[in-house]
């Protein structure tokens, strides 16, 4: 009887001594290799391959998406690229969109050039359309570099302003897109680096406060007009940084520290480069803010001010950037114009 499904080659007989089956003609020569032999020899086929390697089989199947007029070509990087940029694969993406750019724009040349192309002559409905799809393969590739380097920029631009956390996060969404970006991965070890310098500081500042406390200074000559010293915090909030006064004396004026701590070393644009291209602030009890006047003591200061857990904090601003600061402070405290 003949076979219900018969082979279009005859199998290879095998040993009789043998107790495995018949080996289809194609994997017959696979027989008596080692392991390590037949994974070698599936590696040089396309469908099996790990590793990359120099086959006329696989650069047949690169070939393929060269295939078709210069149109086609294009339109299928285009496609490509779509694919990638909605999985987020940006670098890839960016790369298929670049082929088809480069794709029309040999075609572009060789009109410039006035020479004809090989085959099927191109109508201008074509050409037309080769425009269209370089247009918007252009559009597409500017997407990608504009999503790496938002995030680039504003990393940057968190980190000189800071704000390490949202530099970091910033930096980090930029990396899910590219982790291969070669200027985002500098820009995380900066960040990194960052963020354990804020924290070595933090922490020196708290072993510095924890034994600063409001105390009575004592006037041998005249008990009654003993004073108060109080722990100070400067806070530069547009500069995210600090100077701790351990012992500020009630009737020190906010100018007198100011003028020996400013400028600072993390100042390089100059703007707070002394006490008098600044103005000082205090919070009230109800989030609000009270001006302070560099020739002012600090007892006076204290009138409509407020000390919070026995620290007294002066937020200091460049006066060119004060009216900004003092309006986004009113906004995120919820406080009305009127108040």
């Amino acid at each position: 009887m003949a076979a219900a499904f018969p082979s279009s080659a005859p199998l290879i007989p095998k040993d009789p001594s043998s107790t495995t089956p018949d080996l289809p003609p194609s994997l017959a020569s696979l027989r008596d290799k080692s392991g390590t032999e037949i994974l070698k020899s599936l590696n040089s086929t396309p469908l099996f391959m790990t590793e990359l390697e120099e086959n006329d089989e696989l650069e047949a199947f690169k070939a393929l998406a060269y295939e078709g007029t210069p149109l086609e070509v294009a339109s299928n990087f285009k496609e490509q690229g779509n694919e990638s940029f909605k999985e987020k694969r940006v670098a890839d993406a960016k790369e298929f969109y670049t082929k088809g750019v480069n794709t029309l724009l040999a075609e572009v040349r060789r009109r410039q050039r006035g020479e004809k192309r090989e085959g099927e002559e191109e109508g201008m409905d074509e050409v037309v359309k080769e425009i269209r799809i370089l247009e918007t393969l252009l559009v597409n590739r500017a997407m990608c570099h504009l999503s790496l380097k938002n995030y680039r920029r504003s990393a940057k631009a968190l980190l000189a302003l800071g704000r390490v956390r949202e530099a970091d996060n910033a930096c980090a969404k930029g990396l899910e897109l590219e982790p291969e970006d070669k200027a985002l991965r500098g820009l995380a070890a900066e960040i990194v680096k960052k963020n354990e310098e804020a924290e070595a500081k933090k922490r020196k500042e708290l072993e510095r406060m924890e034994d600063a406390k409001i105390e009575l200074v004592p006037d041998a000559l005249d008990p009654i007009n003993s004073t108060l010293t109080f722990p100070v915090l400067f806070l530069y909030p547009l500069a995210a940084e600090s100077d701790f006064i351990k012992a500020f004396n009630e009737m020190d004026t906010i100018g007198q520290h100011l003028e020996y701590i400013l400028p600072s070393p993390w100042d390089q644009t100059g703007e707070y480069r002394d006490e008098k291209v600044v103005e000082c602030y205090l919070e009230k009890k109800k989030g609000s803010l009270i001006k302070v006047g560099r020739k002012v003591n600090l007892l006076k200061a204290l009138g409509g001010g407020e000390v919070v857990d026995g620290v007294v904090s002066i937020y200091v601003v460049p006066k060119q950037k004060a009216a900004g600061w003092v309006e986004e402070w009113k906004k995120k405290n919820g406080i009305t114009k009127n108040a």
